[in-house]
């Protein structure tokens, strides 16, 4: 075995046998249909979220560009998360769950490939919500984001799941 690349079934696997991080090899894995999804809370006041849904706000609808930004953000993780592999993208939804002072961000992606897309909903779920605090910032200057998790996926080796 190749002490640079071996690693056991409780090894980090983007760390070698000598501490060094490296792109997992996924060159043997079967392309499976793959989907997740993550969260993330922008916590806000209840006049703010009022302003969010209603369209209201100074820089305009915040959800729109909140969504789009959730999108592109979802099909450039490899790029702005060093060890992920770039995947071709099928599906990305991004919806907002408004609340009495949150804003719920709800990010789904999907794929057929060899490696799952946890990474790509959390970049997307992250992005929106940034921007949506972008947006709010002016108004609100103590709203907080929170809550960031994969709530979900499916497909691969390692199966389904749910929190």
């Amino acid at each position: 075995m190749d002490p640079m690349t071996d690693s056991s079934s409780d090894a980090l696997s983007h760390v070698r046998a000598d501490g060094t991080a490296h792109m997992v090899d996924v060159s043997g894995k079967q392309a499976t249909t793959r989907e997740a999804v993550a969260e993330a809370v922008l916590e806000t006041t209840p006049d703010v979220v009022a302003l969010i849904t209603d369209g209201q706000l100074p820089k305009g609808d915040a959800l729109a560009v909140a969504r789009v930004a959730g999108i592109m953000a979802a099909k450039q993780t490899s790029t702005l998360i060093p060890l992920c592999h770039p995947l071709p993208l099928a599906r990305v939804t991004v919806d907002f769950e408004p609340e009495a002072g949150s804003v719920r961000v709800v990010v789904l992606v999907k794929t057929t490939a060899l490696t799952g897309v946890e990474m790509e909903a959390l970049t997307g779920a992250s992005v929106a919500a940034l921007t949506l605090y972008d947006m709010i910032k002016a108004v609100d200057k103590r709203a907080v984001i929170t809550g960031m998790r994969v709530v979900s996926k499916s497909g691969g080796k390692s199966g389904d799941w749910t929190v």
